[in-house]
């Protein structure tokens, strides 16, 4: 699969199907660009699809800086210039929606709509803060498989945490989770972690935005999404059943449903 050098590091992509249009998807934190395998099957026979690894996570490189969300932006309007797919759509999940609302408000040219989902422009809230640093270190100097537990209730909602039929999917996720990087993990949460506020800069989006999030999210609640579609002219907020932080995972018709409508309306 193809990598590509942007901005200091060499980024992981991959891409599929040949549209006239093109959609990036910006993956979340402590995953990889297989978090959007369902969408992309589904989209390929229009779209042109590029999902790519953000450094230090899936099999992006591990660099020695630059997991700051200012950075993370950067790499990926370097991305989308440097493979001259711009303007497109750009759709990120929970870390990649942070970047998405960095180019929206700041490079509108490279983009024609954004797609968030299940994520936030505040910054991390101060009950989760602590935590997440814990478990950066623990993971850092253990291995991910010690902090796999609370991440899994982190990421995940109870529907999908709950379902019997579903448990050899939840072992794939916690593998996956358990096989990152832990130095290029820490690296990210901290990123994450640190991240500053821009919701002040949401009123510079004029782009069409779609805004999903999970009804059982915990890690940014339905409240913050709303925070988003009040802040965003024009925008549409999509509320998914039972589903938590990682919707695309766990509800991927519905989230596949709601994308679809939202660009056959553009």
């Amino acid at each position: 699969m193809p990598r590509i050098r942007v901005n200091g590091a060499e980024l992981y992509y991959e891409e599929q199907g040949s549209g006239a249009e093109t959609i990036f998807f910006s993956h979340g934190l402590l995953w990889s660009c297989r978090m959007f395998d369902e969408q992309v099957a589904s989209l390929r026979d229009r779209y042109r699809c590029i999902a790519f690894d953000h450094r230090g996570q899936g099999q992006s490189e591990v660099t020695r800086d630059g997991y700051d969300m200012e950075t993370l932006y950067q790499d990926a309007a370097a991305m989308i210039e440097e493979l001259g797919h711009g303007p497109c759509h750009f759709l990120g999940l929970s870390m990649g929606g942070f970047i998405g609302m960095r180019l929206a408000a700041r490079r509108p040219e490279l983009l024609k709509s954004l797609l968030l989902l299940d994520t936030s422009a505040d910054p991390e809230s101060t009950e989760h803060i602590s935590q997440y640093k814990q478990l950066a270190f623990i993971g850092r100097w253990t291995g991910l498989s010690m902090v796999s537990g609370p991440v899994m209730k982190t990421m995940f909602g109870q529907k999908f945490l709950n379902d019997p039929a579903r448990s050899e999917q939840r072992r794939e996720w916690r593998q996956r989770l358990i096989n990152n990087n832990r130095i290029g993990s820490a690296r990210a949460t901290m990123g994450v972690v640190n991240r500053q506020n821009v919701y002040d800069e949401l009123e510079k989006i004029s782009i069409p935005t779609l805004i999903i999030v999970g009804e059982q999210d915990v890690a940014t609640p339905p409240e913050n999404a709303q925070r988003l579609h009040d802040r965003i002219a024009g925008s549409q907020l999509v509320i998914i059943p039972e589903a938590g932080h990682t919707s695309t995972v766990e509800e991927p018709e519905a989230v596949n449903d709601a994308i679809s409508t939202f660009l056959a309306n553009l």
